[in-house]
């Protein structure tokens, strides 16, 4: 099975109050599973790894072994990729945590896309930071 996984993590203030939210769609674009979740007092940056990371376990906990990941944050699309060095010690733990999960999949694609194509994903996010 294949999937598209839309991520993205917010936080209100940096940090501050946080949530991320989570789309898994099918090739077709069906979408299979949607997720809003607050996630206390984090930075925007382990936001956004949270958001990919808790993707990543849910796409692997469903059969998933294909997956294309789109997420806003340049930032952690590049060091996914081995673009940028993961610097701030802060991010190390975030990083080694997906990973591994990566390693996981058959296939496995990250793309970073502009906000307007992950509005469905922010929503979640903006929703789970105004439940807090």
């Amino acid at each position: 099975m294949e999937a598209i996984i839309y991520t993205d993590g917010g936080s209100r203030g940096n940090p501050g109050e946080a949530g991320i939210g989570i789309v898994i769609k099918d090739k077709d674009g069906n979408i299979l599973k949607e997720v809003s979740q607050y996630i206390g007092v984090q930075t925007n940056n382990v936001a956004e790894y949270k958001a990919l990371s808790r993707g990543l376990e849910i796409a692997l906990d469903m059969g998933i072994k294909k997956i294309k990941c789109k997420l806003d944050s340049e930032l952690v699309t590049k060091q996914i990729k081995g673009e940028y060095k993961v610097k701030n010690e802060r991010m190390i733990p975030m990083y080694n945590m997906v990973m591994p999960l990566i390693n996981e999949f058959e296939e496995f694609h990250i793309e970073h896309i502009k906000r307007e194509y992950n509005k469905e994903a922010d929503a979640l996010a903006n929703k789970a930071m105004d439940r807090k």
